[in-house]
């Protein structure tokens, strides 16, 4: 069964999305919203385990693809690694929707998520959705450095190659990053930019004005 976009979108009405690109901030900004103004934070990245438990090989392939070890991982060329990074995403995407329309009918729910700029379109407004951005070079070390993102550091350094796999993972973010990047600041859409300059202080503050959630 088909459910058309506009019946989703009506039963998301309580969703604010943060989306962006990688490291541009979306899940601090995410949790500061979430405990500044008594939100439930829904971290799609979070939630990867359980909606693999509820998937299935052939309805979801790229969710259940399993790999030997880190050189296997890493070892796939760019635009593969690529393409099972957006199949993921996509073959998620319906558990996701599925949770959010769950949990936000009582509540304001706040998703640290990965959207592009056609799924916005189809699920939210635009007053509903911000895109965080950092520009998509290098950004590998900032992945690693992250407290939350520990298990993939030892992960990738546990490759034959550390320093090979950490390139590839860098070419893979630009090219999926770049022209989403560029497009953004295009668009009809709110975005904030991470800078040297940023702080999470100001940055959370507009994301709130935008959100409409200062008084």
């Amino acid at each position: 069964m088909d459910i058309q976009n506009n019946a989703i979108k009506a039963y998301l009405q309580n969703v604010l999305f943060v989306t962006g690109t990688a490291c541009g901030g979306k899940s601090t900004v995410s949790r500061a919203l979430a405990q500044r103004h008594d939100l439930l934070l829904f971290h799609i990245d979070q939630q990867f385990d359980r909606h693999r438990q509820l998937s299935d090989p052939a309805n979801q392939p790229a969710m259940n693809k399993t790999f030997r070890d880190a050189d296997e991982f890493f070892g796939r060329s760019v635009e593969e690694y690529r393409q099972w990074l957006l199949a993921n995403t996509r073959e998620q995407l319906d558990f996701v929707l599925l949770d959010l329309i769950r949990l936000s009918q009582d509540r304001l729910v706040v998703c640290d998520c990965h959207l592009t700029l056609e799924e916005a379109r189809l699920f939210t407004d635009p007053a509903r959705v911000v895109f965080l951005l950092k520009e998509p070079f290098n950004v590998i070390e900032d992945y690693c450095n992250r407290p939350d993102h520990q298990g993939f550091n030892s992960f990738i350094n546990s490759a034959s190659d550390p320093v090979k796999a950490k390139a590839t993972c860098n070419e893979t973010l630009r090219s999926l990053n770049e022209d989403f990047y560029h497009a953004v600041k295009r668009s009809e859409y709110f975005w904030v930019e991470r800078t040297p300059d940023s702080t999470v202080q100001r940055t959370v503050e507009m994301v709130e004005r935008h959100f409409g959630l200062l008084r």
